[in-house]
């Protein structure tokens, strides 16, 4: 009798749920809605570097000079964006070399972002100051027309200070050299502050030098690929948002 009844209540519970089956059906034509996550299209970017050994990057490797390192660290922040880097640079360059080269080249105005670094040679050769404040100003100009004429695009970026170099200390004369940096940094500066255009200082990393011999080149004169790492630490925020603007 009472496997009877099981069986009785089986066959209902059975029939009830065939019942609820056929008052709910679920079609096999019904679609799951898809939620389409926005992707974010792929750019691509030229940065034009102007200055010399500095941005050359002397006696290190093609990618441990900072315009590389720079480049290198803005893709890192979107895998999808590429950026294209030009150097115009050479070891040794005046600010009159460095205006004559970017003259007699055939550049584009496409530059999405552009650095200046420039001035040491200027003082090392003993040039007239008074070239400075007048070439200095001028390459700024051409820096910004080559940037889309956004100087917003533009940063400048101050002068390592190689007394603090084995170089540096071997020529007797520290404290002059030191002093004529901190001239030209000074004005560079000013003239940035002036007219609202971004001027990083890594002067004081590369016054580390003496303590810390890993910031100097192989050479015992121009910045390691250390230094350059940290210089770009301090680039790269300002980069990103020109890039981005």
């Amino acid at each position: 009798m009472k496997k009877q009844f099981q069986v009785i209540v089986a066959f209902f519970s059975l029939l009830f749920m065939v019942s609820c089956s056929t008052e709910n059906p679920i079609s096999e034509t019904t679609s799951i809605p898809i939620v389409t996550v926005p992707q974010t299209q792929a750019k691509s970017y030229n940065y034009l570097a102007l200055g010399d050994s500095y941005t050359i990057g002397q006696s290190v490797c093609e990618t441990c000079r900072f315009p590389a390192q720079l480049s290198k660290s803005l893709g890192n922040l979107n895998v999808s964006n590429t950026y294209s880097l030009k150097i115009i640079a050479q070891t040794g360059w005046t600010t009159s070399n460095l205006i004559s080269a970017v003259n007699t080249q055939n550049l584009t105005s496409n530059y999405d972002l552009v650095t200046l670094l420039i001035g040491v040679n200027n003082q090392y050769q003993n040039r007239n100051f008074s070239l400075y404040e007048k070439e200095f100003p001028e390459l700024v100009k051409k820096a910004i027309a080559l940037a889309k004429g956004d100087k917003t695009n533009v940063i400048l970026v101050s002068i390592p200070d190689y007394a603090y170099t084995p170089f540096g200390q071997a020529s007797g004369n520290q404290t002059t050299i030191s002093t004529e940096i901190d001239q030209y940094n000074a004005f560079a500066k000013k003239y940035c502050d002036d007219n609202a255009i971004v001027f990083i200082n890594i002067t004081d990393i590369t016054r580390q030098g003496l303590t810390n011999k890993n910031l100097v080149a192989s050479d015992g004169l121009h910045p390691s690929e250390l230094a350059y790492s940290l210089f770009v630490e301090r680039i790269l925020p300002k980069a990103t948002t020109a890039v981005n603007n």
